[in-house]
C-alpha cells in the first residue's frame, strides 16, 4: 500500500458493495478502482491489501463530532 495523493471522496461516491457513501477508495495493480463504505472496507481490506497499489481511507470523517452548531 502506498500513500499517494488522491482526489477527496465525495457525497457522490458510492460503495460498490451496498451503494452507501463511500469512504474508502482501493485502486487496484489491474487498473481497475473500488470504492467501498467504511464497513465494506474494513471487511475487505485484507484482500485489498494484496490487489491494490493505493488505498485512500476517509472513513475518520465518520468520527468528525464537530458540526455547524456546534461552532455558533
Amino acid at each position: 500500500m502506498t500513500t499517494a495523493l488522491a482526489t477527496e471522496l465525495t457525497a457522490s461516491d458510492r460503495c460498490d458493495r451496498c451503494g452507501a457513501q463511500a469512504y474508502i477508495r482501493a485502486r487496484l495493480v489491474s487498473g481497475g478502482e473500488l470504492h467501498f463504505c467504511a464497513h465494506h472496507g474494513r471487511q475487505h481490506l485484507p484482500a485489498l491489501m494484496d490487489l491494490a497499489i493505493d488505498i485512500h481511507d476517509e472513513s475518520d470523517r465518520l468520527h468528525d463530532t464537530s458540526t455547524a452548531a456546534d461552532e455558533r
